[in-house]
């Protein structure tokens, strides 16, 4: 597996290796300021006008943060590596199966979506699979928290569908050129969630440490499981 090529929030390939500008730390932190002035203010404004209470935002954040994460989709995977019959289960209706686990597929919105559908798309040894949503940015919120920034970049959406080998590796996965790649498009009814393969020595492991081994980046499809 290749590691000289990352890419950055936007999708775009880098060097990490690449002599550094601190320059580009100073602009970076002035924009950041800035963007928290602003969003400070803006907060202070609703606030006052009696748009949102005092703690609303904050309580926002702490939901995004601990309730959607995606803790929950490395579980499942966790326990469809461990559990023959629950793998079987979720590739087979993964929306009834996380429907029945408690899981809100419309991202913590409270409403019943009941036509939105996921489907859990498992990697072989022949087959690769990479999510990408064309249009905007849908994914399974729920079991994946946000979407990262370069997941909703233009560049992402675009080049993965064209040049999906080549994206991949610039996220340093580097994959042989008998493996199928299948890209899968997300859209407003129906959501992808990737499962991995399980790393060598990963038997008889704790759901626990198995899970460390799942990243977002593995669920999406842009990395594959990780050793312990």
């Amino acid at each position: 597996m290749s590691t000289s090529r990352q890419a950055d929030d936007h999708g775009h390939a880098h060097n990490p290796e690449h002599d550094h500008d601190p320059a580009e730390d100073h602009d970076g932190d002035a924009r950041r300021a800035g963007l928290t002035a602003r969003v400070a203010a803006l907060e202070a404004i609703l606030t006052e006008r009696g748009l949102v209470r005092e703690q609303q935002v904050d309580e926002i954040i702490d939901f995004y943060s601990s309730e959607l994460s995606p803790q929950h989709g490395a579980r499942l995977v966790a326990r469809a590596w461990r559990d023959a019959d629950f793998k079987a289960r979720l590739l087979e209706d993964a929306t009834a199966v996380v429907r029945a686990e408690g899981y809100d597929l419309d991202g913590g919105s409270h409403r019943d979506l009941p036509f939105l559908e996921l489907r859990v798309v498992e990697n072989t040894p022949e087959i690769h699979n990479v999510i990408v949503c064309t249009l905007c940015s849908c994914y399974p919120v729920a079991l994946m928290g946000p979407p990262p920034r370069w997941y909703k970049s233009l560049e992402y959406r675009s080049r993965t569908v064209q040049q999906p080998r080549t994206v991949l590796r610039e996220f340093g996965l580097e994959l042989p050129d008998d493996i199928t790649i299948r890209v899968w498009d997300s859209t407003a009814e129906t959501r992808y969630l990737v499962l991995p393969q399980a790393p060598s020595g990963s038997d008889g492991l704790s759901e626990q440490a198995l899970m460390a081994m799942v990243s977002r980046e593995a669920l999406i499809g842009v990395a594959v499981a990780r050793d312990g």
